[in-house]
């Protein structure tokens, strides 16, 4: 899975038009990305804990980070190489940053 974070140190600060689309072109012609989506603002975000039985709903982020998750993307890859070959011709990973994380393997 691929996280697309904000940063506060852009390599550039505006996205090329179209490089977007570009991306997800490339993904559908190589089969890579299963699914992806871009997220609301963290102001419309809603936090849930349970704690001693009581669920507990804040409005908003609850982490205090200058980074936020931003979008998402479901891949597949053959190996770890391949992902972030992938991952690294995102805008994002020049706009703000990308973090890979496997799937843990789910055993039924």
């Amino acid at each position: 899975m691929l996280f697309i974070a904000t940063d506060g140190e852009p390599d550039a600060l505006l996205e090329q038009p179209g490089e977007f689309d570009a991306w997800v072109q490339e993904s559908a012609q190589r089969g890579i990305r299963k699914v992806g989506n871009r997220l609301q603002p963290v102001d419309d975000a809603t936090t849930v804990r349970l704690r001693a039985g009581e669920v507990l709903v804040t409005d908003g982020p609850f982490a205090e980070s200058k980074d936020w998750i931003v979008g998402f993307d479901i891949i597949e890859c053959d190996n770890l190489d391949e992902a972030i070959d992938y991952a690294s011709r995102h805008p994002m990973a020049r706009l703000g940053r990308i973090e890979i994380r496997p799937f843990w393997p789910t055993e039924y």
